[in-house]
């Protein structure tokens, strides 16, 4: 495969990083509205959690076959038609599907396509950058997750000053101009290798790699880490520390910016000293953090610092899992390889708040979860050193 040099692949790096970011802002515009939702529609707390979790589900399995297009069809392609396909759920929501809870599960369905984007902008930036940059080249675009924070700092906002409404067409004009730009500007790289065997039998062969499962679970204990603690550490800051609500969600905002920032970080040091060694250090942290937090310290100075460290770890290990990919995925599998990692991640996400609910429900304590948490990441550490630095070292999943 050959590489473009110059500005052009950085243009592509951005285009794609804004691309993602934007329908992560459309993905995640349900989430914000939901306690809305729930005073308006009389919806029960299984009701409310169900409509925030259908957009999720849809786009972490959706990105299983988005891609193996992406294989097929590149992200020239793709971006533009999953940008343009998440207007129509986008404007359904926003003028006309906020009248009972079953249309929002229907927008809220297709509204899943948005959560797609990511598996087209994995093997999109890796093919324009050679394998050296291909970590930081990933990481920067991972960093578009952030776009999840648009929705929450403005969504609120615009429905109290503009209506109901209001979010969802501006971010449908959002969504319609950067499919356009995207379609004017963008460009597959020159050599990309395009896979030419049918879907399905590509999927096949893809669960077949060893580089699939172990990066499957290697990014649905960082990325899901990163979810869960997004979705739950509020109230687990209210519950176990007695936190007023907006300094609550004040520090989860922290801890997302951090883990964020931490991203293309993850990516950058795996080119320079190799992703496992990042996941090694990664996993190891999270499992001292994790377990240190089991104790329930106190929030001033041990719970911040565990929960900070632990916010760069997850953010840098999800980086680091996706530089893997890169530089170890069979180039005509680099999509459909990320669409079954990042379904993994995503899916991830959902189950430690169930198991942290349980456990407080039970115990009156989150001492227990916190510790599984740290276990988890013990065991994901022995087999990063072992299975996947053996894997690695000989060549058994190199293209």
């Amino acid at each position: 495969m050959t590489h473009a040099t110059g500005r052009k692949p950085v243009l592509m790096l951005a285009l794609a990083t804004l691309g993602f970011a934007i329908n992560f802002w459309a993905w995640a515009l349900l989430s914000p509205l939901g306690p809305r939702f729930k005073e308006l529609l009389g919806l029960s707390a299984p009701q409310q959690a169900l409509l925030v979790a259908v957009p999720v589900i849809v786009g972490s399995l959706g990105r299983i076959p988005v891609g193996a297009l992406t294989d097929r069809f590149g992200g020239r392609v793709m971006f533009p038609l999953v940008s343009a396909a998440a207007i129509v759920p986008v404007l359904f929501i926003g003028v006309a599907g906020q009248t009972s809870l079953i249309a929002l599960l229907v927008g809220g369905l297709f509204l899943g396509i948005a959560g797609t984007a990511f598996a087209i902008g994995v093997p999109f930036v890796s093919a324009w950058f050679p394998p050296h940059r291909r970590g930081l080249a990933v990481g920067i675009f991972g960093a578009g997750m952030g776009g999840t924070a648009i929705s929450a700092l403005t969504t609120v906002t615009l429905v109290r000053t503009g209506g109901a409404a209001t979010p969802f067409v501006i971010t449908a004009a959002v969504l319609a101009i950067y499919a356009a730009v995207a379609w004017l500007l963008l460009r597959d790289a020159p050599g990309r290798t395009v896979a030419t065997e049918p879907l399905t039998a590509r999927l096949a062969a893809t669960l077949k790699l060893p580089i699939t499962w172990q990066a499957c679970v290697l990014y649905a204990v960082a990325f899901g880490g990163y979810v869960a603690f997004a979705v739950y550490l509020p109230a687990y800051l209210q519950t176990g520390y007695g936190l007023e609500q907006a300094d609550a969600a004040n520090r989860m905002a922290g801890f997302v910016v951090l883990a964020v920032v931490m991203r293309p970080l993850g990516g950058w040091l795996s080119d320079r000293i190799g992703p496992v060694r990042v996941l090694s250090g990664v996993f190891t942290v999270i499992a001292v953090m994790a377990g240190t937090q089991a104790l329930t310290p106190g929030l001033m100075p041990v719970g911040t610092i565990a929960f900070l460290t632990m916010a760069a770890a997850v953010g840098a290990g999800s980086g680091a899992t996706f530089a893997l990919v890169a530089q170890v995925a069979p180039p005509d599998k680099v999509g459909a390889v990320t669409g079954l990692v990042g379904a993994a991640g995503g899916l991830g996400g959902f189950v430690p708040p169930l198991v942290m609910g349980f456990v407080y429900g039970q115990l009156g304590s989150y001492g227990l979860g916190l510790a599984l948490l740290a276990v988890t990441a013990a065991l994901t550490l022995i087999l990063t050193i072992t299975v996947t630095r053996s894997a690695v070292s000989q060549g058994a999943t190199v293209r």
